[in-house]
């Protein structure tokens, strides 16, 4: 699994490799290098989880395509506990 400036790139256990754009997820996509490398395999590999951005992202939501939603009440307070003071 590694994450580019622009995109998730996902290796999967059957040899494909599949990709998904960052814009696809908010946090990640406003995420650090640091923060986005900073992630665990959850549930067996089924899912990715980055502790630092709060987000989880299944394998199959990567499959299926489409943007993951989040309300934007939730990605606004979360955008703003991440502002660091001046």
């Amino acid at each position: 699994m590694r994450v580019s400036d622009d995109s998730l790139v996902v290796d999967l256990t059957n040899g494909r490799t599949v990709s998904a754009p960052l814009a696809w997820s908010a946090r990640l996509l406003h995420g650090s290098v640091s923060e986005r490398k900073d992630y665990l395999l959850i549930g067996k590999s089924v899912g990715i989880h980055w502790p630092q951005l709060d987000e989880d992202i299944s394998v199959d939501g990567i499959l299926a395509g489409g943007k993951w939603y989040e309300s934007k009440e939730s990605f606004d307070q979360w955008l703003i506990s991440q502002r660091r003071p001046s």
